[in-house]
């Protein structure tokens, strides 16, 4: 028995192996796993506490509403209630959308590269997808504009965008949506929102109620640190939101995820010390790119892509020998650029020096 043709040209998402697996094939005593944009800092002591409750209502069946967090979100966010729909982390809210909106005689456009789940999602439900070049890591929001037609039914936008970590300002962000027809679907995903810096970054929330066919996706598994317990949330109107909840799977948040996200929300200091750090490392890269020349792209996220003047796939390697797990840009439609996840101060000074270690390597061929 075959699946339904379209699944024929996907692949399933392959994790990086282990770091316990990797250790043994290398005789590596340390490895540091900057390739999948975790905190590095872990998770509130809050949210541990919350957990450790937790443990004794493992037989009970988890709110299916998520009332208690839906409650204190809500309030957080300044919302109503039925304006928010939580998820198996935010995937499963872009999951739920095309479930809900994607069809063989619909499209959805998306820049590229950008975060690969809309388009998979999307191909699932035989929808046609329309991607629109990122220019200089931004997106092209005009050209975005004049994709959509009449059977367009999803506008994908990853503010700041991954893997480039460049991010829309406000200004561009109000202009697009004042083109789109009120019919189509905007999503707003902020997967790093905890972590941008720029001033200009717009407040979608506020804009809810002037463009109702806006929903924004963000997500605990980023700065909160709880990427294990995958729990996200989408934001919208209420009317969008009701519509969409009977694609929603029963119970698809655990209980352990709902009572870790209550107290994640409550330790401010935790994401402001988390938010100071990522932008201290940021700053470390930045240097060191401009002294060696290197292209990357500023960002509002806890990554850098950064070019290392040669294949990815050799930099990964070099640098997986070194003890370093980054993501090659080879699968990231940047094929001489790295990704890399901003960590503690001793890992990004640590595995800085080893680029620099990989560039002196590279010149040191070109003079052989």
């Amino acid at each position: 028995m075959q699946p339904k043709k379209q699944l024929l040209s996907l692949t399933p998402y392959k994790p990086g192996k282990p770091v316990e697996e990797v250790k043994r094939e290398l005789g590596l005593e340390k490895i540091v796993k900057l390739a999948s944009n975790e905190n590095p800092y872990g998770c509130s002591q809050l949210a541990k506490d919350k957990i450790v409750e937790e443990l004794s209502n493992l037989n009970v069946y988890p709110d299916g509403y998520s009332a208690e967090i839906r409650e204190k979100l809500s309030r957080f966010l300044g919302v109503s209630n039925d304006q928010l729909i939580f998820g198996n982390g935010s995937d499963e809210v872009v999951q739920i959308l095309c479930r809900a909106y994607l069809s063989p005689e619909t499209n959805t456009v998306m820049a590229a590269p950008t975060f690969p789940q809309y388009r998979h999602n999307a191909v699932i439900e035989g929808a046609e997808v329309r991607e629109i070049q990122l220019v200089n890591g931004h997106h092209d929001l005009d050209a975005m504009v004049e994709a959509i037609d009449k059977q367009t039914r999803i506008v994908w936008l990853c503010n700041p965008n991954n893997p480039t970590g460049n991010y829309i300002p406000e200004g561009e962000f109000v202009a697009f949506m004042k083109k789109v027809p009120r019919d189509v679907l905007v999503v707003s995903d902020e997967a790093y929102f905890e972590y941008v810096a720029a001033s200009d970054y717009p407040n979608t929330i506020s804009y809810l109620n002037d463009y109702p066919n806006l929903v924004i996706l963000r997500t605990f598994s980023k700065a909160h640190g709880l990427a294990a317990l995958r729990i996200g949330y989408g934001i919208g109107s209420s009317s969008i939101i009701q519509s969409i909840e009977p694609a929603r799977e029963p119970f698809n948040t655990s209980r352990i995820a709902q009572a870790a996200a209550i107290g994640a929300l409550d330790d401010h200091s935790f994401i402001e010390e988390c938010k100071q750090k990522n932008r201290e490392g940021l700053e470390l890269f930045y240097e060191f790119c401009d002294k060696k020349g290197l292209l990357y792209y500023p960002s509002e996220a806890n990554f850098i892509l950064l070019d290392v003047q040669s294949d990815a796939d050799s930099a990964f390697n070099y640098l997986l020998k070194k003890g370093y797990i980054v993501r090659s840009g080879n699968a990231l439609g940047f094929p001489t650029m790295i990704r890399v996840t901003i960590g503690e101060e001793e890992q990004n000074k640590e595995i800085i020096a080893h680029l620099d270690s990989y560039l002196a390597t590279l010149v040191q061929k070109v003079n052989e």
